[in-house]
């Protein structure tokens, strides 16, 4: 799996560890970024296919 770095506001930072670990709903930050990634696609997916923008490859 490929790995890219980004740079991240220390506020959003801060929420998203609030999300991860024994007491959050992902395992570590990975996956919580993949899943915030997967699930903006599949908004813009959805809001492009009400447009008329989407386009099946």
């Amino acid at each position: 799996m490929p790995k890219i770095s980004v740079e991240v506001p220390q506020e959003l930072l801060e929420d998203l560890d609030g999300h991860v670990g024994d007491d959050g709903k992902f395992v570590n930050r990975s996956e919580a970024v993949r899943a915030s990634i997967r699930k903006t696609l599949d908004l813009l997916d959805e809001i492009d296919e009400r447009q008329g923008r989407r386009t099946d490859e």
